[in-house]
């Protein structure tokens, strides 16, 4: 039996076939279409604390900063979009962003600061193909928060235990940094915020 091949789909197509109001998320990858797993009320619950924190410092250091509700990051070459969990835009570049107005998607470095994967079932897409797609955007800081330690023993370290990692750009390549337990998190893109990797875990009950 030859089995057909799957059609690949531009992100104007993309675009064109999300459905509205749909509890489902769908994410674009090298011209497939992509369900994201649902959603569990832990990886929620350390999206919802991150947003506060990093909301919180955004308001005191009055930043021209904001989360979008829903937004895609959209790299210059190739057909993905990405919907990051957390996502930190800078307002005032957006005016630079062809497709912002009508379709809620960034593809420049200036417009993001920082972005954020809390990781799921497809914990290889966080590692592995959005790390190195956020780098060639040249995105300045991507953490990863692994709080159930689904990632990979190459990536996490082994015996696996919760990890955030934080990449941050430098003369063109992501350099990476881990934290556990009580270590606090540095961060460039928020140099003041005060978090430990043990709040966020702890931002739901066990």
């Amino acid at each position: 039996m030859i089995q057909a091949k799957r059609s690949l789909v531009t992100f104007d197509d993309f675009i064109a076939w999300y459905p509205e109001n749909s509890p489902r998320r769908y994410e674009l990858h090298d011209g497939v279409i992509v369900e994201m797993p649902p959603p569990t009320g832990d990886h929620e619950e350390v999206i919802g604390f991150l947003a506060l924190e990093i909301s919180a410092e955004i308001r005191r250091l009055k930043l021209p900063y904001f989360i979008p509700k829903t937004a895609f990051v959209k790299p210059l070459e190739g057909e993905s979009a990405y919907s990051p969990d957390v996502l930190i835009l800078n307002q005032p570049n957006l005016v630079n962003e062809p497709l912002w107005k009508k379709e809620s998607t960034v593809s420049f470095a200036e417009s993001i600061p920082l972005v954020v994967e809390v990781v799921s079932t497809n914990w290889r897409d966080d590692y592995l193909k959005k790390a190195a797609d956020y780098e060639s955007i040249g995105i300045p800081e991507y953490w990863i928060i692994d709080y159930a330690a689904l990632g990979g023993r190459r990536f996490i370290g082994n015996p696996k235990q919760p990890t955030i990692s934080v990449y941050s750009l430098v003369e063109g390549e992501y350099q990476v940094r881990q934290f556990r337990n009580s270590d606090n998190l540095i961060s460039q893109a928020f140099p003041e915020l005060h978090l430990n990797a043990e709040q966020i875990f702890q931002s739901f009950p066990h």
